[in-house]
C-alpha cells in the first residue's frame, strides 16, 4: 500500500511539472472547436440582420429569441456539425446556423463618450467619441490598445472599454 501512495505522488508530482513551465504559469493546450479546430472561445459577428436563436443545435430546437443587429459581435464557446454556441456581451446566447456568422471582426464600446485617439496615446489628438453600444469594426490591437472604426471615424482607444476581443489578444 505504502509503495501505490509513494509511486501515485510521483506521478501527480510528473503530472504537475508536465504542466508548468519556467515561470510557473501553466501550459495547456488551448481548446479548439471539434468541427473547424479554430480557438474556442473566440470572436466573429452577425453576418445577418436578424438570426435565430436556439434552445439546441438543430431546427427542431425552440427559437428562444432572435439578434437583430447585423455586425454585432458574438463569441463562439462551442461546435456541433453547422451550428455554433455563441453568446452576446450580456451572457446572452444559444445555438446559431453557421452561415448566419461572419469572420469579419466587430467590437462594442462600453464605456460612454470614449474619446477615440489618432495614436495610441492618451497625449495624442482626440478625432471623435464613441457612444456606449457603438459597434465598430477592429483593426489593429497591441497589448493595451486597439484601432477602431464607425461612422466614418477610426482611431485608437483602450482595449479596456471594448467587448469582442480579448484582453491578450495582438492583432496586426
Amino acid at each position: 500500500m505504502t509503495i501505490f501512495r509513494g509511486s501515485r505522488r510521483v506521478f501527480l508530482a510528473l503530472s504537475a511539472g508536465a504542466l508548468l513551465c519556467a515561470g510557473g504559469v501553466a501550459l495547456a493546450e488551448p481548446k479548439r472547436g471539434v468541427v473547424t479546430n479554430l480557438p474556442l472561445p473566440r470572436y466573429v459577428s452577425m453576418k445577418a440582420n436578424e438570426g435565430n436563436v436556439r434552445r439546441g443545435p438543430s431546427l427542431t430546437h425552440r427559437i428562444d429569441w432572435v439578434f437583430k443587429r447585423r455586425d454585432m459581435p458574438l463569441q463562439i464557446t462551442a461546435e456541433h456539425g453547422h451550428w455554433r454556441k455563441v453568446r452576446d456581451r450580456d451572457g446572452a446566447g444559444g445555438w446559431v446556423h453557421y452561415a448566419l456568422l461572419s469572420g469579419v471582426r466587430t467590437v462594442l464600446v462600453e464605456k460612454e463618450m470614449t474619446p477615440v485617439y489618432t495614436r495610441p496615446d492618451l497625449a495624442s489628438q482626440i478625432s471623435a467619441h464613441f457612444e456606449t453600444g457603438v459597434v465598430a469594426r477592429l483593426g489593429a490591437c497591441s497589448e493595451n490598445w486597439c484601432r477602431i472604426s464607425a461612422g466614418g471615424y477610426r482611431g485608437w482607444v483602450p482595449k479596456s472599454v471594448l467587448w469582442g476581443v480579448g484582453a491578450e489578444e495582438i492583432r496586426e
